[in-house]
């Protein structure tokens, strides 16, 4: 028995080493994210490689935010991103709860037509689905980027709710149904507050895809004044020379908010957990 415990305690130190080296790898793009964009263009190209900026070019920032309207473009993509989140979270959860919870004729099988639209790449639905908007003269608006998150918001969504919502006792619905309450009432009231840690998940995801978007605003976005973030980039890239300490420093701005978003959401992943283990 000692010895198995010996041997446990020596395994640690080679478990941190190797938590430690994938940790390095994961930041290692953000350490030099964050240190291009405090150097010079000819300081990025020196060779050999500056681990470390020689002089700090804070005014990098100042001329990234000012090269472009960047401030415009971190509205367009703030809306963009709350309208989907909104309407992701809304009809993910709606639809995952008819397949759950209630019972009609083919539920399997509809079910099943909506998984395998999984499978179908984007690229093969993608001029269909330009000609669509395009013809209804939804083109250059962002009704393209944001409509489809309020009809269940990917199939991939819907399965993570109603796999949730699996995990939830029925119990909950017949003593709801005894004191009076209907589907939607047991929907909103019990339901939806024990979904907490899915919906969390869903809303990041849903928040960094809708951020990170450059297809569907490429497609899109005609006008200037409607461009996103991610399009704003692509503004630092000329023809001739390309502006990389700019183009970094606006990038590194641009991850502020994901980070945000992240610890804003932690706070609401341990609350979740904590009050659906109580329900337990």
């Amino acid at each position: 028995m000692p010895s198995t415990l010996k041997t446990k305690r020596n395994r640690h130190p080679v478990a941190m080493v190797i938590l430690c080296l994938f940790a390095g790898v994961v930041i290692f793009p953000f350490y030099w994210l964050l240190r291009s964009s405090l150097m010079s263009d000819l300081e990025i190209n020196t060779v050999p490689i500056l681990w470390i900026p020689k002089t700090f070019y804070f005014e990098n920032f100042v001329k990234a935010m000012t090269w472009v309207p960047f401030h415009l473009y971190f509205r367009n993509s703030l809306f963009i991103a709350v309208v989907n989140i909104f309407g992701c979270l809304l009809s993910s959860s709606f639809v995952a709860y008819g397949f759950a919870r209630l019972r009609f004729k083919g539920r399997t099988f509809w079910f099943t037509l909506l998984l395998s639209t999984m499978m179908i790449p984007g690229a093969v639905t993608m001029i269909p689905t330009f000609l669509i908007w395009n013809g209804i003269g939804a083109f250059n608006t962002y009704w393209p980027l944001t409509a489809g998150a309020f009809f269940g918001g990917g199939a991939f969504n819907i399965f993570l709710v109603r796999q949730f919502y699996y995990g939830i006792p029925k119990d909950y619905d017949e003593s709801a149904f005894v004191d009076g309450a209907n589907y939607l009432q047991i929907y909103w009231q019990i339901i939806l507050p024990m979904a907490k840690p899915v919906l969390c998940t869903i809303g990041v995801f849903t928040f960094m895809g809708a951020w990170n978007d450059f297809l569907g605003p490429l497609i899109y976005i005609k006008d200037d004044s409607l461009r996103t973030v991610s399009l704003g980039l692509y503004a630092f890239v000329g023809r001739y020379i390309t502006k990389y300490n700019l183009m970094l420093a606006a990038s590194t701005v641009s991850t502020i908010p994901m980070i945000i978003m992240f610890f804003f959401a932690q706070r609401f992943f341990i609350e979740g957990v904590t009050f659906t283990g109580l329900k337990g």
